[in-house]
This record gives C-alpha cells, sequence and structure tokens, in this order.
C-alpha cells in the first residue's frame, strides 16, 4: 500500500446530488434513466446500462462513478443520495441505514428487504441479514438501482428492490493508471492506487484504497483498507469470461446512539455503553466470482457465475460477537430477443441458488475484549430462485410485460448449552419458506424516448435468522412478510428538461418491524408481525439545462408509511424515514474546467422515532458547496465542504415502542466539515 504524507486541502464543496456536466467536462453525469437513447455525456459503459434499464417497465437508476469522482463519497450514502427513492443515511462510520420504499425501516441494524450485491454477487448473507461496509465507491464504476419488484432481473422479489455495483474493467475503467488522494476535517486521509490495462483479448484492473481517519465523534476512529481485481478474457462480441476478486479489512469504533437530552447538550458526545464497552466492528472478507457473458446466437445471450464470500467478523457491543461465514452460489441468466406472432417481443429467465454457513460465539464484552462465552450457535440457510419476464410490443409503442419467481428458502439453526449460563439450551430447529410472486406490467414510448410504465408486483421476504429469535422452543413464531405493490411512472426529456416520476403505493401483510429492547446497552432487535400496513410515496427527479453552463438539479421522495387499523397502533405512521425529503443543487461550469456547486438537502419533515407516535426526531436543513478545477486531462483538484453553517442534526434514528427521555434512539449528523482532494489519471 503507497502512503502519502500530504493532502491537498481546500475550502468549500459540496454534499447533495449528482450532476451533468457541460460537454466540455465529462466528470458529472445523470444519475436517473430518463431515455432509451443513450447519453452523449456518458461514457460508453454508462450509456449501455443506462439504455438496458431504460427497457424495464418500472422504476431504475443509474449510477456512474463520474457523478460522484469530484467530491467526498466515502460510503453508499454518498454515493446513492442522487437517486430517488433511496434512503440512505449514515449512522456511524461505514454504517448505512439503507432503505428503498420502506424496507427493512424497523430493522435496528444491518440491511434487510434489500439485496445489496457487488458484480452480482451478494454482499448479503444467505439469510438476507448483511451490512454494506465492504462496498468501496472508488471501486464502482457504475451501480444499478432497482427499486421494488423491478429488480426480478436478480431472481429477487423483496420490497425494497436491489442496488447492484459494478466493478471497473480494464477496458471501461477509463484510464491506464490513477493516483487519488483526498481528506480533510476529523483526520480523514484517503490513499487509493488503480490501474487498467488491456492487451488483445484479456484486460485487468487492480485497485487498493487505504482509509484512515477519527471520526467528528469521540469512539469513531476507523482503519480500512479495499482492494479489487477484475480479469478478463474476451471470445469475440458478447463472449467473455471474468475473474472477480474483492476484499477488505475494515477497523471501526461505534459511538452509539444518544438520548434526545445528550443530544441537545452535545451531538459529539459518546454513548455511555459505547464507551465502557469499546464498541466496534472490525470484518475482515473475500468475494469472488468467476462469471460469463456469451452470446449462443443472433437472439440468446447466456451470463452467468459461480462465487464465494467469506466473512470473519468481530463485534464488540454489549457482548462480543465472534462470527465468522461462507456463502457461495451461482446465478444463471438467458437473455431473449426475437418476435412472438410477427410482434417484437424480448425476455430474460434464469435461476439463483445461494447457500451460507455461519458459526456464531457470543462472550462478555470487557471494555471490548473476550470475557466469557455466553452462547454458541451455528446457521446455515440455503435458498434459490427461479424468474422469468417477457415483454409482448403489441404495437411500436407499447409493450405489454409479465412475470414471475418461485422462491424457497430454508433455514437450519443449532445452539450448544454453554455451562454455568442462565437461558443457553441445546437446540435444533429448521424451517422452510416458499412463494410464487407474479408481476404484470405495462411500457409506452415514443421516439423521442420519453416513457410511461405501469406495474403491479408480489413481493416476499422470508425472516432472517436475526428476525427468528430462537428460543429452547425453536423458532419464534414470524411469518413472511407479503406485499402487494403498483407502481406508474414517466421518465424523459423535453427541451432543457430531464423528468423521471414515479408513484407507487404498496399494501403488507405480515411486514417484519423491529424495535430495541434496551436502548441503553444495544441489545439486538426483538421482531414481530404487524397485521396490515401501507407504503406509498412519489420518487421525483428533474433536471434542468438554465443555460449552456447552468444545471439545476432537485430530486424528491414522498414517504407515507402507516400501519392500517392495527389492534395496537391503530393507524400510526411507522417510524424513522421522513415524509418528505428534497435534495436540490445548482451547477456552474466555466471554460476553463472549473465548477462550483451550492447544494442543499432538506429533511422536510420530523420522523416518528416510536411506534406510539408520541415523540418526533427534528428536521433539518443543511447547506454544502462543491468546487472543482480540472487542471489537465490528466490533473483534477476539488474541495468538498459539508453543512456549512454546523448545523446540529439527526442524521438517522432507532425504532423504540415508546419513546422516553432515557430512549437512546437519535444518531448525529456530523458538523461542520471541509474536504480536498487530487487524482492524477495517466
Amino acid at each position: 500500500m503507497i502512503t502519502f504524507r500530504r493532502v491537498l486541502l481546500g475550502a468549500a464543496a459540496l454534499a447533495a446530488l449528482c450532476s451533468h456536466a457541460h460537454a466540455e467536462d465529462d466528470a458529472q453525469v445523470s444519475s436517473v434513466i430518463v431515455t432509451a437513447r443513450p447519453n452523449p455525456e456518458d461514457p460508453p459503459v454508462v450509456a449501455a446500462a443506462r439504455k438496458r434499464l431504460s427497457e424495464t417497465p418500472g422504476a431504475v437508476s443509474v449510477i456512474s462513478q463520474e457523478s460522484y469522482i469530484n467530491r467526498q463519497a466515502l460510503a453508499l450514502d454518498d454515493m446513492l443520495r442522487d437517486a430517488p427513492g433511496v434512503y440512505a443515511q449514515r449512522k456511524w462510520g461505514g454504517d448505512i441505514r439503507i432503505s428503498i420504499r420502506g424496507s427493512g425501516i424497523g430493522n435496528a441494524n444491518h440491511n434487510r428487504g434489500l439485496l445489496i450485491a457487488q458484480d452480482g454477487v451478494p454482499l448479503n448473507e444467505a439469510d438476507g441479514y448483511g451490512d454494506s461496509q465492504v462496498a468501496d465507491p472508488l471501486n464502482t464504476r457504475y451501480a444499478e438501482v432497482y427499486r421494488g419488484g423491478n429488480a426480478l432481473r436478480f431472481g429477487g422479489a423483496l420490497l425494497g428492490g436491489a442496488i447492484n455495483m459494478v466493478t471497473p474493467t480494464g477496458r471501461d475503467a477509463g484510464f491506464s493508471n490513477q493516483v487519488r488522494v483526498d481528506g480533510g476535517s476529523f483526520g480523514l486521509l484517503r490513499e487509493h492506487v488503480a490501474f487498467a490495462r488491456q492487451s488483445g483479448a484479456w484486460d485487468v484492473y487492480a485497485a487498493a484504497t487505504n482509509q484512515t481517519g477519527q471520526g467528528w465523534r469521540s469512539q469513531s476512529q476507523q482503519n480500512i483498507q479495499f482492494g479489487s481485481l477484475n480479469i478478463g478474457r474476451s471470445f469475440g462480441q458478447d463472449r467473455e469470461a471474468r475473474l472477480v476478486i474483492n476484499g477488505s479489512n475494515i477497523n471501526q469504533e461505534i459511538p452509539g446512539a444518544l438520548t434526545l437530552a445528550q443530544f441537545q447538550a452535545n451531538p459529539r458526545q459518546t454513548a455511555v455503553a459505547s464507551a465502557n464497552g469499546d464498541q466496534g466492528r472490525n470484518q475482515r472478507g473475500v468475494r469472488g466470482s468467476l462469471q460469463t457473458t456469451w452470446r449462443l446466437n443472433d437472439q440468446l445471450v447466456f451470463q452467468g457465475a459461480v462465487y464465494g464470500v467469506w466473512k470473519d467478523l468481530d463485534h464488540p457491543i454489549f457482548q462480543v460477537i465472534d462470527q465468522k461465514s461462507r456463502n457461495y452460489g451461482a446465478f444463471g441468466r438467458f437473455d431473449w430477443d426475437g418476435e412472438l406472432g410477427g410482434k417484437r417481443a424480448d425476455a430474460f429467465f434464469g435461476a439463483w441458488y445461494r447457500q451460507g454457513d455461519l458459526d456464531s460465539h457470543f462472550y462478555l464484552n470487557n471494555r471490548g475484549a473476550r470475557g466469557a462465552p455466553q452462547s454458541i450457535s451455528y446457521q446455515n440457510a440455503k435458498a434459490i430462485d427461479v424468474f422469468g419476464e417477457g415483454r409482448l410490443f403489441v404495437t411500436n409503442q407499447v409493450a405489454l410485460v409479465a412475470g414471475a419467481t418461485w422462491g424457497q428458502a430454508e433455514r437450519d439453526y443449532t445452539s450448544v448449552a454453554v455451562p454455568g449460563v442462565k437461558g443457553t439450551f441445546d437446540l435444533k430447529a429448521a424451517k422452510t419458506y416458499d412463494w410464487i410472486s407474479p408481476r404484470v406490467g405495462l411500457l409506452w414510448r415514443n421516439e423521442a424516448g420519453d416513457q410511461v410504465f405501469a406495474n403491479l408486483t408480489r413481493s416476499v421476504e422470508p425472516p432472517n435468522f436475526g428476525s427468528m429469535t430462537p428460543t429452547n422452543v425453536g423458532f419464534a413464531p414470524v411469518k413472511a412478510q407479503e406485499a402487494w405493490t403498483g407502481e406508474i411512472g414517466a421518465r424523459g426529456r423535453r427541451g432543457p428538461f430531464t423528468y423521471d416520476l414515479t408513484l407507487y403505493r404498496a399494501e403488507l401483510t405480515h411486514e417484519m418491524l423491529q424495535y430495541a429492547i434496551d436502548n441503553s446497552v444495544n441489545i439486538p432487535a426483538a421482531t414481530f408481525n404487524a397485521d396490515k400496513t401501507m407504503h406509498q410515496g412519489i420518487e421525483a427527479a428533474l433536471d434542468w439545462a438554465v443555460a449552456p453552463r447552468w444545471r439545476v438539479r432537485q430530486t424528491w421522495t414522498f414517504s407515507d408509511f402507516r400501519f392500517k387499523g392495527d389492534i395496537k397502533y391503530g393507524d400510526n405512521r411507522l417510524p424513522i424515514v421522513p415524509k418528505s425529503v428534497y435534495r436540490a443543487e445548482v451547477r456552474y461550469d466555466a471554460a476553463r474546467g472549473w465548477f462550483v456547486t451550492p447544494s442543499l438537502e432538506w429533511s422536510m419533515t420530523d420522523p416518528w422515532i416510536d411506534y406510539v407516535n408520541s415523540r418526533k426526531a427534528p428536521a433539518y436543513a443543511i447547506v454544502n458547496l462543491n468546487a472543482g478545477w480540472k487542471v489537465s486531462d490528466k490533473v483534477s483538484l476539488f474541495v468538498d465542504g459539508r453543512n456549512l453553517f454546523d448545523k446540529a442534526y439527526v442524521s438517522n434514528t432507532q425504532a423504540a415502542v415508546a419513546w422516553t427521555p432515557a430512549t437512546a434512539t437519535l444518531w448525529p449528523g456530523d458538523g461542520r466539515s471541509v474536504f480536498g482532494g487530487v487524482m492524477v489519471s495517466f
């Protein structure tokens, strides 16, 4: 790993949305799918992804690396904040709460209800539980966002959909060598080196990132390394084999959630339990896959992969969690393009199998060190999805869409009684879930690329091990979460305006909701099934090319999530996600390669922090400023100023049954900060 002694610092920068650049500076690219034709400002690989996703009769987006490369982007919240409908807010370090359409919003920790993958390899465990900390934005060429049922292409049937990050290759990285150094406030320093080569039929991309920092709050230090290797061999047009390996070493302290009184007194303080237990999350992992794309004939293309994932977790919280997991699987998908009855038609169909084993040991937490053992369990999960979807163009402009997925998930759990520890027991438990999720839709488009779509999709989410809470008599009686989601939307370009608008409504039964049993010590969540709930909202994005060098970008996400006649909670709103979030930026591109972009992030409504709707977290608005200069074809600089008015705000909350003054549910956002960076590509 190369170490750099100095880092370029600046005084003013960004924190809002990706933006289109002027044609002379292609460093910024739209994040929203707006048209079936390629955008001339996009690199070819990103334009091809936009065109492919535009064939989806539903809400989809593409986030290119060009859209965030000239600002500070440490984790998925920085990378995904331009995608309408995606709620990605930081709790601490790289721990990001990510939710689409309310997926997994009650989950106290980690990700649920949303497939997060890299090159199709899931970051989730085989039971659906996972985190996103192992993803490096600098090793992502672009990210595909499939909201809701539009993720059927990945075989899933989850409420939230899927986010797939694609690793650069030697063919599309856009450089031969790259060195980047950035850093700034709170002791942040990040060094990144990468190279990309193509020689005949072979190509290779390799990169490494080293990141250290103290964090805005105490007990927030981090020391992180990422590595990526992508080797490909072409066998002609649309025929290749590729080996992708990604590794990570993550060591992060946890500052903990605060009570309202603690937040108002000093939002930078550490929660007592976090300080006393020296809480943190330390994990190492390697993900590898062997993939292929192979054109079988003029009408049929096969894409598939086999993969394996290894992870070692050392996680001191209320106890020290020691977990080692191994996940592996295979997926294959055929894409067909032809005719049916003289009408144009296309389809995809395939299958995805995955299996995972996790060995879990809990110990007493002696200020971060392991004490006496407290529990031992072995968790094994298997799942398979068989899926397909087809389109039939009944006219040149109108396509009918139909698809479905069949899924099965198995859970096998073994626990071992620990001598002398009350509440531990010997247990073997197993359960299997089966489901069928159909999907129908309609897509209209004109020659200009404008589209109108509508669809109806059923989603099913079986509980993961954390939700099933095994006892001495077996699994807790938690049912699979089910939902019917309907959406209608439009996207396209009209003169200087580029637009993307989706309205959706999901009717859920057995929604899995969670709450902290005792927030003072961060005991993991318990899960219950609600009877009926409803998630509905609006996902909107609008770009306006005001003048040749001026562009205004806006996104607005409206989220209305609530119980429906619940015996305990009535029609109360669900906590966590604000009802209305608005982001806007104005970008000016000068003739000599520099740009400036002021931006606004506005959480317009106070979100509830409990199910009884007794207390809200405060709304907030923060102002940011990003500026950069492309010194030459090889060298570019940026500065990124965030929260310029040093607003004390709550970036994230945890759900509680009923708020009390002692309830620690608030995660403060960072104060005023300035970051800067230099990138050399040659």
